[in-house]
Formats: C-alpha cells, sequence, structure tokens
C-alpha cells in the first residue's frame, strides 16, 4: 500500500487525490511513481476497470505523442483482434482475483483502460507491460518507442540472498515478468553452519560468504546496478554475532543486508514465484525449503496468508543425520518433526489445503528436480516450470536418501556441496508431499531473489 509521500506525490501528477488504494510498482530513477497498481474498488466502491495506471509526466507524454501520429490503429491492424482480446482476458482475471470475496456490489468490467475489444488507448497498456504484464500490445509500444530513439532502458536492479546453505545473485535490467536477467550466480556458502548448535555464525563460514560477496560486486560493477538490496534470512536471524558479518558485507557492498523477518521472507518469495503464474491458476501454495526455515505462503495475485517454521535442509542434517548413509531412525526423525510442524502449519494457514497450485522453491526442490530430469548440468529454463509429480518425487528421495555420499555426488543434477544436506531435505520435501496429499508441484526458479528486485522497480 501506498505510503503518504507516494500518496502526496501521485495527487500531484494526477491533480487531484487518488479515489482508491494503490501501490507504486514502477518508480523512475529518482524514485518517483510512473505506474501505479489500483484497488479495482474506488473508496466508495466503484468498480475500477483500470488496474496499472500511468501517472509519470515524462511517460504519458511520450504515450501521448505516439497516439497522435495515429499508432493505436497501425497496432491493431499488425497485432490482431483476437491476440489484443486474449490480452484483455489476462488483464481482468488478475484484476478480478483481487476483488475482495465477500464483495456482492457492482464488479469493474472489461479488460485493459475497461474495453473487451481492440485498443482503447496506450496508456494502460504501457503502463501494464512495464509493471511486467504480459501485454502484446505494451511490448509493440516499447519497439515503436524504441525505433523513435525514446526509449529510456530500465535501470539495472540487483539482489543478493544470504541465506543458510546459498548465497546468490540476481542483476536485472527491470523487474516483474518480463525482466531481462543479466546474472544469475549461486555460490553455496554453508552461513549457517553450526548456528543451530552455537547460536554464532562461524568465523570461516563468514569469510566464505563475504568471499562470494567479493566476487557479486565486481559483477554488479560491470553491468553498472544502479539499486542493489542485500538481504539476509534464517543464519543471521539465529545468530547473537550477526553484525561481524553485516559489517564485513557492507563494507565490501556499500550496502547493509537487511534482516528479513520470516514474514516478510514468505512474502518476497510468493511475489517473485508467482509473477509469470496465471492468476486463474490460483490460489497458489508456495512452499520455499531454505537452510534454516521454511516458508508456507497462500495466495493468489496477493499474499492472503504466510508462515515461516524452523525446519531447513541444514539445520535438519546437523541435528538428526550422523550415519553414511544415513540409518531410517534418522530419516524417521527428519521426517516425523516435519509432520509435526504441518499440523501447526495448518492450524496457523488452513487456506493451504484449498490451494489449486503448489509451487515449489528453492535448492532442495529445484536439485531433485535437476535429478529427476538427469541434467549432466544447470539448465535453469529445463527446471524453471517443471511439472515435478508425486511419484517421481518419490523415487528421487529413495534414490538419494539411500546411498552413500560417495555415490550420491554422482546423481546427475546434483551439485557435490550440496549432497549432503539434500537427505534431510529430501526428507522434508517428501513429508510436506505426503502430509498435503498433493500429486504434483510446479517447480520454479524464480524466488525471494525475483522478488526482492521486484520491490526495487
Amino acid at each position: 500500500m501506498a505510503d503518504e509521500a507516494d500518496i502526496a506525490a501521485v495527487a500531484e501528477l494526477l491533480g487531484r487525490a487518488p479515489q482508491a488504494h494503490f501501490d507504486v510498482v514502477v518508480r523512475d530513477d529518482a524514485g518517483g511513481p510512473v505506474v501505479i497498481r489500483n484497488a479495482p474498488l474506488l473508496f466508495d466502491g466503484t468498480p475500477m476497470p483500470t488496474r496499472y495506471w500511468l501517472v509519470g509526466d515524462e511517460e504519458r507524454a511520450r504515450i501521448g505523442r505516439l497516439e497522435s501520429t495515429g499508432a493505436i490503429d497501425r497496432a491493431e491492424a499488425e497485432i490482431g483482434e483476437d491476440v489484443i482480446a486474449e490480452a484483455h482476458d489476462r488483464y481482468a482475471a488478475e484484476r478480478d482475483a483481487a476483488i475482495p470475496a465477500d464483495h456482492t456490489g457492482p464488479r469493474p468490467s472489461g479488460g485493459v483502460g475497461g474495453t473487451r475489444r481492440g485498443i482503447k488507448c496506450f496508456h494502460a497498456h504501457w503502463a501494464w507491460h512495464l509493471a511486467g504484464g504480459d501485454d502484446p500490445v505494451g511490448r509493440w509500444i516499447e519497439a515503436e518507442l524504441a525505433g523513435q530513439g525514446g526509449r529510456v532502458d530500465a535501470p539495472v536492479l540487483a539482489a543478493i540472498d544470504c541465506g543458510t546453505n546459498s548465497t546468490r545473485l540476481l542483476v536485472a535490467r527491470g523487474a516483474g515478468a518480463t525482466k531481462e536477467a543479466l546474472a544469475r550466480v549461486n555460490t553455496i556458502t554453508r552461513l549457517g553452519r553450526g548456528v543451530d548448535a552455537t547460536g554464532k555464525l562461524d568465523p570461516d563460514a563468514i569469510a566464505r560468504t563475504t568471499d562470494a560477496l567479493r566476487d557479486y560486486k565486481r559483477i554488479l560493477d560491470e553491468h553498472g546496478a544502479k539499486r542493489i538490496r542485500v538481504t539476509a534470512t534464517s543464519a543471521a536471524r539465529d545468530a547473537e554475532n550477526r553484525d561481524e558479518f553485516f559489517d564485513a558485507a557492507e563494507a565490501i557492498l556499500g550496502v547493509r543486508p537487511e534482516l528479513l523477518s520470516g514474514e516478510t521472507e514468505a512474502e518476497l518469495s510468493f511475489r517473485g514465484a508467482t509473477a509469470e503464474l496465471d492468476p486463474a491458476d490460483g490460489p497458489f501454495l508456495v512452499v520455499d525449503i531454505g537452510g534454516g526455515s521454511t516458508e508456507f505462503i497462500v495466495g493468489t495475485d496477493e499474499v492472503e496468508g504466510s508462515m515461516s517454521i524452523d525446519i531447513g535442509c541444514v539445520r535438519f542434517f546437523e541435528q538428526y543425520v550422523e550415519s553414511d548413509p544415513p540409518a531410517p531412525e534418522e530419516l524417521h526423525a527428519c521426517i516425523s518433526v516435519t509432520d509435526a510442524w504441518m499440523d501447526d502449519v495448518a492450524r496457523e494457514l488452513p487456506a493451504l489445503r484449498s490451494a489449486k497450485t503448489f509451487v515449489g522453491l528453492a535448492g532442495t526442490v529445484t536439485t531433485m528436480a535437476a535429478v529427476e530430469i538427469g541434467l549432466p548440468e544447470w539448465d535453469r529454463d529445463a527446471i524453471h516450470h517443471f511439472r515435478f509429480e508425486r511419484d517421481a518425487i518419490e523415487d528421487v528421495f529413495r534414490t538419494l536418501v539411500t546411498e552413500s555420499l560417495a555415490d550420491r555426488v554422482h546423481n546427475p543434477g546434483l551439485e557435490p556441496e550440496r549432497a549432503d544436506v539434500i537427505v534431510a531435505g529430501a526428507c522434508i520435501f517428501v513429508a510436506i508431499v505426503r502430509w498435503l496429499g498433493i500429486e504434483e508441484c510446479l517447480v520454479s526458479e524464480s524466488d525471494i531473489l525475483d522478488g526482492l528486485v521486484a520491490s526495487l522497480a
């Protein structure tokens, strides 16, 4: 939701006070609003058909000049009526999913700009496109502006997530579903090694992570990242000496890591994981199995409920797995403790049982999917939105937890650095799948990093 400064800025741009709740989804380099996302109902209950609204002065002027050339007729002819109609349907579905379930009054109608066919104006299409929407008209406008030499490139944004097991970087131009990823890097640094037992970050773990951050700093500089967000999650939450790590990270990056709460971590993961998904496939249950915590988030285009619990592949490996190969009682401990936590999650988040699509995030899920596919080397496109069926999940689980470490490392798709903790992660994943009774997991490579980048736009 917009804060007082954004409300004042938008009121000045529009020349009147906003008539509905909104949030700013695209900003200019100075942080000013360019596109806002409106609530589907005005304050007085009147339907608001336009979900995304172009408010930036420069952007509105540019679109006005383009429209004055007769470009709308050209766009309709070149794109085609049916393709535009499909875009209207997608837009309407996203907007209507945000209407409160108990609303009984008039509802918004039409698609982009409130129309069902053709193009009413470019402003609403361009706004949706800038916000990451799948809009062929917005893409056509962008191509036209680029041909005129009038497009200002989207800023280069970056996010670093310092997790319990991995430290990861995303550098992208723009945000949302249409962002251009310039660099994605994952380094297993095991920042959280030993934290569960000692309550402190180990000096060697801090050194491994800061070494990775030095590499990331070079990548940030190469791409000229303008805005950067650095976060730390479960391991740092549990460590009393986290400021030692934060000080070292800030000295390298010039940005101090933010300590995310479990709730904020969940919201960002949901935002990243669902940006490319069709709201018609919601509500979604997004499950992010990390090294020290696991987040459960339910929603369609907004978070409706979330819960973060202290189970993760590193935490459970250190607590329960001592044998190689793992002993049956060690596997049973990982699964039974997860089951107990699931009872708590269901009480706090009953909506998880009614979710239509189960979305799995993070290294445990993506690695098990890679093993199932048999990838000789990491291929994001092969893993992203892979449909992981329950029988296949069970097969990969049995393979990973019954092998010795020396044998396990030879599975295609399994990074050697993850080969130890994958046992505990696989137990957590299969326990959640069994407890929920799901038949399929949609694997997502878009996650908290993508949510962090979107938060900078």
